[in-house]
């Protein structure tokens, strides 16, 4: 045995080899024949090492691309669409009734549209009501579900827009022109069906503003629904108006054959680049403006 497996360990085999192929022989076995089955073990043993060694190379590419995918732009543009979301300004007021079918003030309206836009991403939602609205409710103004009010305040949801008394008198500051300032300056969108008119006239800024960044909406029994096509037919998505940066293509339109000469304002069902997302005048409305 000592000599057999001198001769084998000479030859680069390990005593652990010369055991197995002893075992399968006997002692009594043959040098040749030893030596051949310590060729075939060999054989063998590099076989399963460059298998072994193909699969650790495969794990690793496969740890690789995992890790690249983890990585990539479209992942980061998933994580990041919070951030190119736009901050949303709620009328809450306006909502509430919406809701209430403008008899009662539907404090769960207000949820319901806040709810909308956190699930879709929105980190930055305000919402402004009167603070007398959390006052007990009266044959007046009926309030339901006010306690939503104090858990949105809670979240820093909900702003109350200042009020007091003078002399029995409520002194109520106009909410209209809170919600208008910070969705401007913060460069957001307006929940509202109210037009602000009368803010729409103090500012050219604000007028620009509110024509371009409104957003309507209806209640269909506990549903809040914004329009599709926020700015009309042919203006942007719903997905592309709330976001900073438009990532969702448009659909191609057709543009209007009569170019700037269409006498059909904004009632033309084609598209007119020059104009934008702004709602045009026809000729004849441009015609009477001019001559007042």
């Amino acid at each position: 045995y000592q000599t057999k497996l001198e001769f084998a360990l000479k030859l680069g085999y390990s005593e652990e080899q010369v055991q197995l192929v002893l075992n399968k022989l006997g002692t009594d076995a043959l040098i040749n024949d030893i030596l051949g089955e310590l060729v075939k073990l060999g054989n063998k043993t590099e076989t399963d090492q460059t298998v072994t060694n193909a699969n650790t190379s495969v794990m690793r590419e496969a740890s690789s691309i995992e890790s690249q995918r983890s990585e990539s732009p479209l992942q980061e543009d998933v994580t990041e669409d919070g951030d190119n979301l736009r901050p949303i300004v709620i009328d809450g007021s306006n909502v509430a009734m919406s809701h209430g079918n403008k008899e009662v003030f539907s404090c769960r309206g207000i949820k319901l549209a806040v709810d909308w836009f956190l699930e879709r991403g929105h980190k930055d939602v305000t919402v402004f009501v009167p603070a007398w609205r959390k006052e007990q409710s009266r044959p007046d103004a009926l309030i339901t579900d006010q306690e939503i009010l104090r858990k949105l305040e809670k979240e820093k949801i909900l702003v109350f827009t200042p009020s007091r008394r003078v002399q029995g008198r409520r002194v109520v500051c106009y909410d209209d022109r809170f919600i208008v300032k910070l969705a401007f300056e913060s460069d957001g969108i307006i929940v509202s069906n109210d037009n602000y008119r009368d803010l729409a006239n103090e500012k050219p800024e604000w007028k620009k503003f509110i024509d371009e960044r409104l957003l309507m909406y209806s209640f269909v029994n506990d549903k809040f629904m914004p329009p599709d096509d926020p700015l009309g037919r042919h203006g942007p998505s719903l997905d592309n108006f709330l976001r900073k940066k438009p990532i969702v293509p448009e659909h191609k339109k057709q543009p209007c054959p009569y170019g700037k000469k269409c006498t059909y304002g904004h009632k033309c069902k084609y598209y007119h680049p020059e104009r934008g997302n702004q709602p045009q005048r026809s000729v004849a409305d441009e015609l009477r403006a001019m001559s007042r």
